[in-house]
C-alpha cells in the first residue's frame, strides 16, 4: 500500500495504488493528514481520486479473467462517476475504472475564465495547475457569490464527497442496506504528462492486476 499525497480532510493511505509513479515504498494504512497547506483543491488541474468500500467489502461485482463484471450496485458507481460531468461544468473525466471494492479515476477541474484564451492545460511535459493560497480562494468565493458565476465551485473533497452521498442513497434504495464507503479517500495532484500516462496505464490495467496477470 501507498502513502498518499496531497490529502484532503481525513485521510489514509490507499492499499490499492502503486509506487511507479509516486515514488512511494510501502507503509501500513495510517490516517496522518499530508494535506498541502495552502492549496486550493478547486483550483485547475488533474487530480488522481481512490476511494474504497468501508473494510473493504466487495460490493461492486468480480474480476474474471482480468475482465470487471459489474453488478448492479457497481453500475450505478459507474453511471454516478460519469454523471459528474454532466453535473460541473467545470469538471471533466479521464480514465476511470470501478473494480469489486473500490474506484480509481482522474478528475479534471478546469475554469475557461480562469486561462487565457487557448491556453492548454498541458504543456509540454508539465501540467498546468492554478496553484491557489487563503487569498486566491477567498477571491474565487467572492466570485462564486457574483452573477458571473451563478454555482458554488465545489474543492475536489466536495465533488467526492457529493458523489459517496449519491451513490449510497441509490445504493440502499436497491436493498444493499449495509453498503458504506470508507471515510477518507487517497489524492494525488498529478503534475506532468508522464505521470498522467503512467497513471492511465495503471487504472486501465488494474482488472489484470487484480487477477494476477500483470505486476505493479
Amino acid at each position: 500500500m501507498i502513502k498518499q499525497q496531497g490529502r484532503l480532510g481525513q485521510v489514509a493511505t490507499c492499499p490499492y495504488v502503486s509506487q511507479r509513479f509516486t515514488g512511494y515504498t510501502d507503509m501500513k494504512y495510517n490516517r496522518k493528514s499530508n494535506r498541502l497547506r495552502d492549496y486550493d483543491y478547486a483550483s485547475d488541474g488533474y487530480y488522481f481520486v481512490t476511494i474504497c468500500t468501508k473494510n473493504h467489502v466487495e460490493y461492486f461485482g468480480t474480476v474474471d479473467h482480468g475482465i470487471m463484471i459489474l453488478n448492479d450496485c457497481g453500475r450505478i458507481i459507474e453511471h454516478q462517476w460519469k454523471h459528474m460531468e454532466t453535473r460541473y461544468d467545470y469538471v471533466s473525466l479521464d480514465a476511470c475504472i470501478v473494480m469489486p471494492d473500490h474506484v480509481h479515476g482522474i478528475i479534471v477541474i478546469r475554469h475557461e475564465s480562469e486561462l487565457n484564451a487557448g491556453e492548454e492545460m498541458i504543456k509540454g511535459d508539465k501540467i498546468l495547475h492554478q496553484i491557489g493560497t487563503g487569498r486566491d480562494l477567498s477571491l474565487r468565493e467572492q466570485c462564486n457569490s457574483s452573477r458571473l458565476v451563478p454555482h458554488k465551485i465545489k474543492t475536489l473533497s466536495n465533488l467526492i464527497g457529493a458523489f459517496k452521498t449519491t451513490t449510497s442513497k441509490e445504493i440502499h434504495l436497491i436493498g444493499v442496506n449495509r453498503f458504506a464507503w470508507q471515510r477518507s479517500l487517497y489524492d494525488h495532484i498529478i503534475r506532468n504528462s508522464e505521470s498522467l500516462d503512467a497513471i492511465r496505464t495503471y487504472i486501465t490495467e488494474n482488472p489484470l492486476r487484480r487477477t494476477g496477470g500483470l505486476t505493479c
